[in-house]
């Protein structure tokens, strides 16, 4: 498995260096129940997708995380949505460091971030934004 960092984390929540993100709150995403794992990946890409599609309120956020314990392949992505892991998803049971912030991050084109919505909307219509948390 390829799992050399830096490692990114894209979310709304306002964090500083130190701080760690943990299991047991809401899900950014899906039903929004209590997230079992953290997410995040070792690639900027799927890190704004992240930041751009967090629930709440804010300004998309990427930090740099540290994994303080093991981690594996996401399989909400992984095999399901692309196969081998290009995205280089990743999730824990253990905490995420907060080690940086990345700040000159660009998002994507308003139509490429309305299509993915629009295509998540599809999905949750019809019953398949399930996270296997």
């Amino acid at each position: 498995m390829d799992c050399v960092g830096p490692f990114y984390h894209g979310t709304r929540a306002d964090l500083r260096p130190g701080d760690l993100i943990v299991p047991g709150y809401t899900s950014n995403f899906g039903e929004r129940r209590k997230a079992n794992h953290v997410y995040f990946s070792a690639t900027l890409e799927a890190a704004t997708w992240g930041a751009e599609l967090a629930a709440g309120i804010g300004p998309g956020r990427i930090y740099i995380v540290e994994p303080l314990g093991d981690f594996v392949d996401d399989p909400n992505l992984t095999d399901k949505k692309f196969p081998g892991n290009p995205t280089r998803s990743y999730r824990s049971r253990e905490a995420l460091r907060v080690v940086g912030e990345v700040k000159d991050w660009g998002g994507h084109a308003p139509e490429a971030l309305q299509a993915m919505r629009d295509g998540l909307a599809r999905l949750r219509e019809q019953g398949l934004d399930v996270i296997d948390d």
